[in-house]
């Protein structure tokens, strides 16, 4: 079977690339090897920057009828402290809401199977061979069939924590220092509906916010060591000593979801990969956390996700895809693009992670934020809150 691109992951990056691509009247395969709906681990925030990519992606719609109350605030729980400041604006866009994985995920890959994409699905990416300057054959597999798609044009948008043998997967490593994700959904929480506060706990950092019908949404990261010393004085799975731990460290989580319902299991993943990678190597095109990630303190790993997409999609436009200097010129565009986009995010998002992850920083944030709330606003306008997306150009 041939195409003209192959995606591979079908999360906000993948399904925005394909749903553009097949747009431009592009032969078009996505290979997902999860079943949706499906939860992630994973903030759910998006911001008001996004609205009018949903718009054009035709799914504005339907995402403002399914996605929670406009976050008009932002805080900061950590210990006994909880601040909180107004949201900077992103123009006349309004502001940015959170809608979980499960619905997103799946709104999305819809509308780009309705674009006339094809799905592959649950297909697992097993295998990329080059076989010439303008062909590649990605191989992938279900539980019961094994199939071959042609393409010159492969995008790798499976996310960084994905393990496997790909050109695009990152390499395993493990270290002390590493931050594991965790998220959980709560109902019947006492949260502001308008407010999405920064959780600052010993060793790790974290976030919570109100997505559709009322379900808030915690997702954190926390330290492998720090973690592990937990579990030695406390025992109990994991999820179960971070709960734990975050309550016990924030005053306001504890007021927020001290008596709410845990709405299904905690979810694990990680570790994070943050950084800046190469958007095109190996003959891959990357988007999402393939290309790049920042440390989630800043809430921002959907809107880049998805813009991202759009970006790759940009640069493709009108491109000859089975010209190797075209493509070649196109990867340029969007490296460059890329970069435009989001390497200040990225850059700020270390230096608040480094903050919220150093001892003394960490106990230090609470009482600076305290006498200078205008920090939690010129932070969110650092992590790329107001930032429009760009155009792909020269």
């Amino acid at each position: 079977m041939s195409y003209d691109v192959v995606v591979i992951g079908a999360g906000p990056a993948g399904s925005c690339a394909a749903l553009a691509l097949a747009r431009q009247g592009r032969m078009v395969a996505i290979v997902e090897k999860a079943e949706f709906p499906r939860r992630k681990v994973c903030g759910e925030f998006i911001s008001a920057t996004n609205i009018a990519l949903l718009d054009r992606l035709g799914v504005g719609e339907k995402w403002r009828k399914k996605a929670g109350p406009e976050v008009r605030r932002v805080g900061l729980f950590a210990g006994d402290r909880c601040v909180t400041a107004a949201m900077p604006p992103a123009g006349d866009r309004g502001y940015g809401r959170a809608l979980g994985r499960d619905i997103l995920d799946n709104l999305l890959l819809a509308a780009a199977r309705e674009a006339g994409a094809t799905v592959f699905q649950p297909f697992r990416a097993t295998d990329i061979i080059f076989a010439g300057e303008n062909a590649s054959i990605v191989r992938i597999a279900s539980r019961d069939r094994e199939l071959e798609l042609q393409t010159p044009v492969v995008i790798a948008a499976h996310g960084s924590w994905e393990p496997g043998g790909l050109p695009s997967h990152l390499p395993k490593r493990n270290h002390p220092s590493d931050l594991l994700g965790f998220k959980a959904h709560f109902r019947r929480s006492a949260l502001p509906a308008d407010l999405m506060p920064l959780l600052v706990f010993p060793g790790g950092y974290g976030g919570m916010v109100i997505a559709h019908n009322g379900r808030l949404s915690l997702s954190c990261c926390i330290r492998r060591d720090r973690l592990a010393e937990m579990r030695r004085a406390q025992g109990g799975s994991a999820a179960e000593a971070v709960h734990r731990h975050i309550m016990a460290s924030c005053k306001g989580v504890r007021e927020a979801i001290g008596h709410a319902l845990l709405d299904g299991q905690w979810l694990a993943a990680g570790p994070i990969r943050p950084g800046i990678r190469p958007c095109f190597a190996d003959g891959i095109f990357r988007a999402g956390n393939c290309a790049g990630e920042s440390h989630p303190i800043i809430a921002e790993g959907i809107s880049m996700a998805l813009q991202s997409g759009w970006l790759l999609a940009a640069a493709l436009t009108g491109v000859d895809v089975h010209d190797h200097s075209a493509r070649e010129a196109a990867a340029k565009l969007y490296s460059a693009a890329w970069l435009r986009q989001f390497s200040t995010r990225i850059h700020a998002a270390a230096a608040f992670a480094a903050v919220a992850l150093n001892p003394a920083g960490a106990q230090a944030m609470g009482p600076l934020v305290g006498l200078l709330p205008g920090i939690l606003p010129l932070g969110a306008a650092l992590s790329g809150k107001t930032k429009a997306l760009g155009s792909v150009s020269v």
